[in-house]
Formats: C-alpha cells, structure tokens, sequence
C-alpha cells in the first residue's frame, strides 16, 4: 500500500487519478485490492494522522472520501473532524469530491437526517435532538416509552439503548463519556419489528442506482455493520465488536446479525432511497429500512460510508467492489475529459 501523502507543494497538476480518504483500514483493503489489480494510479489518506496546509495542491484528479462517524469509538476521534477540515478545503479549491463535505455533514447528524426526510414526507422515526437531560423532561412526552435512545452521531450500533422512562436516560447519560463525541443523543421512537423473522433491509447506491439490497436479521444487537470484518460468515467476534458504555451486562448477549441477498426489494422504497440520495448529495450510500407490523416502512439510517458485504454481491452475480471501482474509473475518466 502506498504511504499517505498530503504535502504536495507547487504541483501543477494533481499527483494521482484517485484519493482515498479513510480511517479503518480493514474496511477499505478490498476496495484497495481491486485497485492495486487494474493499476488505477491512487493514493490512501490515512485520515487518523496528517497535516495539510493552506498552499498545498489538490492531492488527485478524484478524491473518494470513506471517512467513518464511528471513528471516535475505536480511539480515533480527531479522524472525522480532521476530514471535513480536509474536504471543506479541497472543495473550496474546486476538487472533484465523491461523497463531499455535505454528504459527511448529513450521514454525522441524525437529527438533520430526521428533519430533512420528514419535509421531503419520507417516514423516519420521530425524534427529538438533546443536550441537556432537564431540558428533555419538558418535552418527552412526545415521544411514548419504550423508547430508543442514541448517539447523534452514531456508529455501528454504538450506545443505543431501549430506554423506558427519562430517569432511566438520566443514569444512562450520568457518565460524561456516553456524550462524545459531538455531545448531543437523540430520544426516538421505538418501533416495534420482528428482528429476527423479518429484520432490516439495506439498500447500497453507487452514482444514482441501487447496487443491491440485502436482509439483515438480529436478535436484538444493533450493530448490523456489514463489513465482513465487524460481522463474520462465522459467527465469530469481528474487529469491530463494540462496547456499550452504561448497558446491563446480560448473560446471554445477541447474537451476530445473518446476512442474505434480497432481491425483492420494492421499486418504492428503491425510489425513496435514491430520493435520499440526492437530497443529502450522496454519491454512494447505504441506507436502511424496516417494516413494522403495522404496514409502516420507515427509513431509519442514512450511511455514506458503505461497507459492501462481498458475498451479497457475489449472491446477485457480480463483485461489489469491482462495481465501485467501475464507477471510480468511470469518475476520472471524466476528470481527465475536463482537464
């Protein structure tokens, strides 16, 4: 793997075809796989550690950011806002940015997902945004209990919990850590499903179309990341099993989430999801929905990091990764069409 690279003082051209902004390097090998096997001219950013300054060059014709907001549960924090600093200042100079600040922007805050799909009309949990326990006891009651409660910001899973009362919140949130990392949780509403007959599904985007969808079933963990690597065919623990910071200890804890390719996926929720898409300017996406026993198809999670589960893909007949790189050869190609 190439070393990262910043520092490109008085370059006059960009110094590769692609970038890749990243935090997780397990996540993204596959994609770098296929890249180093099609030679595509690329350099990885290491978005945990870095300096860039206010002359530097733009680093590559395209630049493919996968930052992660779970970044801050694996001790890397700095990584999300050193990477908007990085995108907000590459933009300004007119770089050509898959998934840019404002996708960034949109997949950190729950809360603005909440308000930007209930004006489009998409169902979404309803939700209230909080900093300050007191402050929520005024306005809870607009959302009955159970309830869930959950990082704004998110990531795999990470500190949610099914909560039944704002006292129960209060002891959740009494440790000043289970506020990190932008300090503000979210009261939602609890929607009841059958997790584990029924599950979620998962819809991938990839430049304006649905790649594939998938069915993930649980019983009763909320960590459905589908990187092979957080959650193994095998069931064993995967490199991103998390810790919940407040939870009960249980003595049988969830088991793993399954994973199966879904191609029935309804042309409406297809539809919704690229309406998602464009509204919050993704370029690639997983977005994710559930159907309640009620009738209810409710659009619950917006991701822009899209970790791509290869044997899905592999289920609907074509490799996953190799797609994104099409679509990634396909974006420079166009780049140099303009240059």
């Amino acid at each position: 793997m190439r070393p990262p690279s910043l520092q490109l003082p008085g370059a006059s051209q960009p110094a590769h075809d692609l970038a890749i902004l990243y935090e997780h390097p397990q996540w993204q090998q596959p994609l770098f796989d296929v890249l180093d096997a099609r030679g595509v001219d690329y350099v990885p950013i290491d978005l945990k550690r870095g300096v860039v300054g206010g002359t530097d060059a733009i680093p590559a014709r395209v630049i493919f950011n996968q930052a992660s907001p779970s970044a801050y549960l694996r001790g890397n924090t700095r990584a999300v806002p050193f990477g908007l600093t990085l995108l907000e200042g590459l933009e300004a100079e007119g770089a050509n940015v898959i998934n840019g600040a404002a996708a960034f922007r949109f997949e950190l805050n729950k809360a603005v997902q909440s308000r930007l799909l209930s004006r489009l009309g998409i169902d979404y949990p309803k939700t209230l945004a909080f900093n300050d326990v007191p402050s929520l006891r005024a306005r809870a009651a607009e959302i009955s209990f159970p309830a869930m409660l959950k990082p704004n910001q998110g990531g795999s899973g990470a500190r949610m919990h099914v909560v039944n009362s704002v006292d129960e919140i209060a002891d959740l949130l009494a440790d000043p850590e289970t506020w990190a990392p932008d300090h503000v949780m979210l009261l939602q509403e609890y929607l009841p499903h059958d997790a584990l007959a029924d599950g979620i599904v998962r819809m991938e985007f990839v430049g304006g179309a649905l790649l594939y969808a998938m069915r993930v079933r649980s019983d009763g963990g909320f960590n459905l990341c589908p990187s092979e690597t957080c959650n193994p065919d095998d069931g064993s623990e995967g490199v991103c099993a998390l810790p919940q910071p407040g939870a009960t200890p249980v003595a049988q804890p969830p088991a793993g989430p399954t994973f199966e390719p879904f191609s029935d996926v309804p042309t409406e929720a297809v539809a919704v999801g690229l309406r998602i898409c464009a509204a919050g300017k993704l370029d690639v996406a997983g977005i994710e929905y559930l159907e309640t026993p009620t009738g209810r198809r409710v659009f619950y999670d917006v991701n822009a990091n899209s970790n791509l589960r290869r044997p899905i893909g592999l289920a609907h007949g074509f490799d996953p990764f190799e797609r994104v790189a099409d679509y990634l050869e396909a974006r420079i190609a166009a780049a140099r069409a303009v240059s």
